[in-house]
């Protein structure tokens, strides 16, 4: 009976299959290089926007986009920028329901690839000459629940 039992919850597991990864677009940008080597000598403040992107391919394939864009200040000047889109294709089958579907795209796609999106960052920043940008590990479970809430508490607000 228990073997029964184990192949329905088999069946009922959605199969995820990593077909690609890759950088999509990258851009770096230092404007006032090479005084920021003589000039700076504390950290930069950083600021750091994540975004995930999906777009449906085709029957069961789906592009997830990590779009990360990070900016380094000085006092008033740009030190630097990094602009990135970085993508797997995976193709997704035996979903059970939409809503598993929608977190294995928001949540476990965006873990496979975030830690090659985040080495890349940090090796142009390094190669740039600078301290390696280090972007902290990112709690996609989190964010997708605390974004799942907000629609929920905007839903409910609305009459």
């Amino acid at each position: 009976m228990k073997e029964v039992e184990q192949t329905s919850e088999q069946a009922k597991q959605a199969q995820v299959n990593i077909q690609a990864q890759y950088v999509k677009n990258i851009s770096f940008d230092s404007p006032i290089v090479p005084r920021a080597f003589k000039e700076i000598k504390e950290a930069p403040k950083v600021d750091l926007n994540l975004d995930i992107q999906v777009k449906d391919i085709e029957k069961d394939q789906y592009e997830v986009t990590i779009v990360i864009k990070a900016k380094a200040e000085h006092n008033t000047d740009k030190v630097f920028s990094v602009d990135m889109e970085y993508s797997g294709l995976f193709e997704i089958k035996s979903a059970p329901s939409e809503e598993q579907k929608k977190q294995i795209l928001l949540i476990y796609c965006p873990n496979i690839i975030f830690p090659f999106a985040r080495r890349i960052v940090s090796d142009v920043t390094r190669d740039a000459g600078f301290q390696p940008l280090m972007i902290n590990p990112v709690d996609f479970a989190g964010l997708y629940m605390q974004q799942q809430q907000k629609q929920q508490d905007s839903s409910s607000t609305v009459h």
